[in-house]
């Protein structure tokens, strides 16, 4: 008898851990730069020559299509392997909304009813960044294009007069609102490049803009909960994430005014999310504040994934991957030496879960 009640017990117990955990609201968000998604029109005021039909890629209407669809069917790999489309999506490398309205419409995608945030930005080189969402989980308040400046008091910038006056780059994109009843602000940025091993000042700039920006945000919603996300042409463990963006790898370390950065603990055990001259790197970041790390049981959290425990996903399948040749084994991308191979994109996209 007394057996019978513990094993009684003990099923008790299992079915209401099982229960329990089928009651868990879980949702994901990620970043995924896009490999210039340009369309196929020639827009005056942006550098869209190269992707035109008569331009050096010979943008066609047909390579256009197989791009959209290679990043839909990627969207979708990501949604299956989850059990559920990302409820937000923040991207980079897109021409303009037009392409966000043409990749949501994609046949692999159209049934998450992605919404669309984009801001035509001052880019050279024409691409933006922009934010999908859904709006069965996600209810937009407000939105802001924070432009890019030289406004800082500790970064001392190698540019100067003219060369100041003419820098343009990408808008930082924040998104303002409600993701299941929970107060929300995501940032999604592009920061400048590092062609010629340059631009750290210019990187440090952009991720203090986001940072203080922030923290207006948490002074005038107290316990808004703030996800970063974007390329940031700098790894999690460079001065522009971890001074600047006061990023910290581990969660005991975060402070209420510091960031958790998941993908720094990530980019020390050697994952990347692509690949130069034969180094990994992680340069597609999400960060998160202390109020979404460690919020009280009820509300979203970031939590791990995976049997390693770490907190973020950089999402990758053999189909994403160059099989052969050259580049084997890195990221299968759009063009190879100029030339057409109807891969995906250069970066591989990465995504965190938060659950309550």
């Amino acid at each position: 008898m007394k057996r019978t009640a513990i094993i009684l017990f003990v099923f008790l117990v299992s079915v209401t851990a099982v229960f329990a955990q089928d009651r868990k609201k879980t949702c994901v968000v990620g970043f995924y730069n896009l490999e210039n998604l340009f369309d196929t029109y020639d827009d005056p005021a942006k550098n869209d020559e190269e992707f035109l039909p008569d331009g050096k890629n010979q943008w066609t209407e047909v390579k256009y299509r197989k791009k959209l669809h290679n990043m839909a069917t990627v969207i979708r790999s990501m949604a299956e392997t989850n059990g559920r489309f990302h409820s937000v999506l923040g991207v980079s490398e897109i021409e303009n909304r037009l392409v966000l309205e043409d990749l949501v419409s994609q046949p692999e995608i159209a049934d998450a009813n992605y919404q669309i945030v984009h801001y035509d930005g001052p880019d050279t080189r024409g691409v933006d960044v922009g934010l999908l969402y859904r709006p069965d989980q996600f209810k937009l308040i407000d939105s802001e294009s924070i432009p890019f400046d030289f406004g800082s008091g500790k970064i001392e910038f190698a540019m100067e007069g003219e060369d100041r006056v003419s820098f343009k780059t990408r808008d930082i994109l924040m998104v303002h609102g409600l993701l299941d009843g929970e107060e929300f602000a995501f940032y999604v940025a592009h920061l400048p490049s590092r062609i010629g091993g340059k631009g750290w000042d210019l990187r440090s700039r952009g991720a203090e803009i986001i940072y203080e920006h922030a923290q207006k945000m948490m002074e005038k919603y107290p316990g808004i909960k703030i996800v970063v996300m974007g390329d940031m042409n700098d790894n999690p463990t460079d001065v522009s994430m971890t001074e600047f963006m006061h990023g910290k790898g581990k969660p005991e370390d975060v402070g209420e005014d510091d960031f958790f950065s998941p993908f720094m603990s990530m980019l020390k055990a050697g994952y990347g999310s692509l690949a130069y001259q034969g180094t990994w790197n992680i340069y597609d970041i999400i960060l998160v504040n202390e109020s979404l790390l460690n919020a009280p049981d009820g509300g979203f959290k970031i939590r791990p994934v995976g049997k390693k425990g770490f907190y973020g996903v950089i999402y990758k399948k053999p189909f994403m991957i160059q099989q052969r040749g050259q580049y084997k084994g890195t990221p299968f991308r759009t063009f190879s030496n100029g030339a057409f191979i109807g891969g995906y994109s250069d970066h591989l996209p990465t995504y965190i879960v938060l659950e309550k």
